[in-house]
Formats: structure tokens, C-alpha cells, sequence
């Protein structure tokens, strides 16, 4: 079962500058922010908590990566959202019997969690993502 959205990830260039703009925008303190970098998705990211929640922000770490490779395309922006389930193997399986295709087998993410994407073109262009805590 979905249990909430564990968060909105969005696509920036430079992610000090971005980081300085959600805080102002949300008031959270820099304390509060975790910063870490994904070298299997080359990918910086920081985490803005916000209720039981958060902003994901994502930066490149080179222009060959998914997200250097997302903003050469699309510019910066909504990236996915996650969902987050207890039990990712079985909730992929129940989406795959609706038609709703992942794009590649689980695997290790951001925050130390289980993550699987489905193509957008079975959500209405809108990257989804499932994630599970390890």
C-alpha cells in the first residue's frame, strides 16, 4: 500500500543557489537540511523536511548524468514524485498488473532507500517514483 508522498524532487543546476531560495521560501534552517551526494545516479542532493515530507533537491554531477541529462532537455523543474510503501517488490507488482510499467528493477537511492520509477508515459508525463526505507 502507498502510505504518503515521502517527497517531490525537483531538477536545479546549481544547488547552493536553489537551497538559499526553498529555505528563504520555507523558513527552514540550514540545520535541518541534509545534503548527500548518489555517485550511482551522479547526483547531489539535499533534503528540505517539511511536515512528513520534503523537497528533494537534485544537482548534477555531470552533464552525463539522468539529471544533467534531464536539465540539457527540459531545463530545471519538477523532476518525479515519490511515493512511499512499505513493501516496494509488492506494490511494483500490483502497478505493473494495472499497465503501469517501471522503467528498471529496484535499487539503491538517496537516503539509503529502495527506489523504483515508472515511465511517465504511464502517469500523465509525470516521472513516479516508489520508495521503501531500509
Amino acid at each position: 500500500m502507498i502510505e504518503n508522498i515521502d517527497h517531490i524532487a525537483i531538477a536545479v543546476s546549481d544547488l547552493e543557489s536553489a537551497l538559499e531560495r526553498f529555505m528563504a521560501l520555507t523558513g527552514i534552517a540550514p540545520g535541518n537540511i541534509r545534503i548527500e551526494e548518489v555517485p550511482s545516479e551522479k547526483v547531489r542532493v539535499a533534503f528540505i523536511p517539511l511536515g512528513g515530507s520534503k523537497i528533494e533537491l537534485l544537482e548534477p554531477m555531470g552533464n552525463d548524468s539522468p539529471i544533467g541529462k534531464f536539465l540539457q532537455k527540459r531545463g530545471e523543474g519538477l523532476h518525479h514524485i515519490a511515493l512511499e510503501t512499505a513493501d516496494i517488490e509488492a506494490e511494483t507488482s500490483r502497478a505493473a498488473a494495472e499497465g503501469l510499467q517501471p522503467i528498471s528493477p529496484p535499487s539503491t537511492g538517496a537516503g539509503n532507500k529502495k527506489i523504483v520509477f515508472f515511465n511517465p508515459k504511464d502517469t500523465n508525463r509525470v516521472l513516479v517514483e516508489f520508495v521503501q526505507k531500509l
